[in-house]
């Protein structure tokens, strides 16, 4: 393998000083971890499935052999130099090498880059800085939660490249080719608490609500042609079908087609089970590894003391399959919060301001059942 094209001028021998005795350890650790993904996975499928797979596995690419190294020093050095190809920035050769394979479905543009084979790297969310990085503390203890760790994304390192800082991730789309992909926001409130707590009443939301439909403020806010946040964010929700059904698909990407992203209007459930459907493209293997995936994340979850004291807001569930397996991940924690101490949550009581009920729980349980019930629609 070779870097030349992704260090961007900056040569392997000034890489390596940087990286220094501890750097070279994690490189080398990393990169053994790459040459032999069976072991790796083999670890994570113990403590809960990371994908059903089905039909005739493609074959494995065989490792590059080091070339023979007469030190533990020179063998540590080649080791790092290769896995800078993890960990260096995606560069324009390695975009194009990786555009029939790698996409960001939705969120926020930029916010994602392919960093290497297998891992990605994330923007941290504007306003985080050491001291306040919500999503890198979830990954964190999610990592470390037995319950958890098999049902997200497998998460490196936080790292700081060119003044800004990044989390390294598990690229959920490796090793699919041309995929089904779905992602799917859940719970019935995608706001922070502390983002709706001014009750003074804005005219520039007035004119955003009035832009999305001229009918939904009130004769008494027409009046005063200003609402409040929470008045605004609600109406939001109420659009789509979070308030109702506690997710929304906020995007499906099919076999050589554009992703589409422009689906919020899809929130009554019969709209809801049709995009589903279309989806799946009724693959029943694919349709009932899903729902069991779906059920084993809500086990997890529920069994997980993380998620008893912590709400879960703006997180999504990113689904995929293709032709011989299918998985499933719970992403996005850059809004999730701690509560008070000694108070508890359930995600699936409605919410009311203070309790931090999200309803994530009530989501996931009205995603499973559609899902199910898109069998029998299916096989009929």
């Amino acid at each position: 393998m070779t870097v030349t094209s992704k260090m961007n001028s900056v040569s392997r021998q000034s890489m390596l000083g940087r990286l220094g005795p501890g750097g070279l350890l994690y490189a080398a650790n990393k990169i053994i971890a790459v040459a032999a993904p069976g072991k790796e996975d083999e670890r994570w499928r113990k403590e809960g499935a990371l994908f059903r797979r089905w039909g005739r596995a493609a074959p494995q690419e065989a490792p590059t052999a080091p070339p023979a190294a007469t030190t533990p020093s020179d063998l540590l050095k080649f080791l790092a130099i290769n896995a800078l190809e993890l960990s260096a920035p995606a560069s324009d050769a390695l975009l194009k090498s990786r555009s029939s394979e790698w996409f960001q479905l939705a969120g926020h543009p930029g916010s994602l880059a392919p960093a290497g084979p297998g891992t990605v790297w994330k923007r941290r969310a504007p306003g985080d800085h050491a001291a306040h990085s919500p999503e890198r503390d979830a990954y964190e203890a999610l990592a470390a939660c037995p319950h958890m760790r098999a049902a997200i994304p497998r998460y490196y390192r936080e790292l700081e490249y060119q003044g800004e800082r990044f989390l390294e991730l598990q690229d959920l789309l490796h090793g699919f080719r041309d995929p089904h992909v779905m992602d799917v926001k859940m719970g019935t409130r995608t706001f922070l608490e502390d983002e709706v707590s001014n009750e003074r009443a804005r005219p520039d939301l007035y004119d955003k609500m009035v832009r999305l439909d001229p009918r939904a403020p009130s004769a008494a806010e027409h009046a005063a042609r200003a609402v409040t946040k929470l008045r605004y964010m609600q109406f939001r929700e109420q659009r789509s079908s979070s308030a109702e059904q506690g997710f929304r698909i906020e995007a499906v990407k099919l076999p050589g087609r554009a992703p589409l992203t422009d689906l919020q209007a899809v929130r009554e459930p019969q709209q809801l089970a049709a995009t589903i459907a279309r989806f799946l493209g009724a693959n029943e293997r694919a349709r009932r590894a899903i729902v069991q995936r779906l059920r084993e994340i809500r086990d997890l979850f529920e069994s997980s003391e993380y998620f008893k004291t912590h709400e879960i807001v703006g997180s999504s569930i990113f689904i995929i399959f293709d032709e011989e397996r299918a998985g499933a991940w719970l992403i996005d924690f850059a809004k999730t919060r701690e509560v008070p101490a000694g108070a508890r949550v359930d995600h699936r009581a409605r919410w009311t301001q203070g309790n931090h009920e999200e309803g994530f729980l009530f989501g996931l349980d009205r995603l499973i059942a559609m899902m199910e019930a898109v069998e029998t629609d299916v096989s009929r």
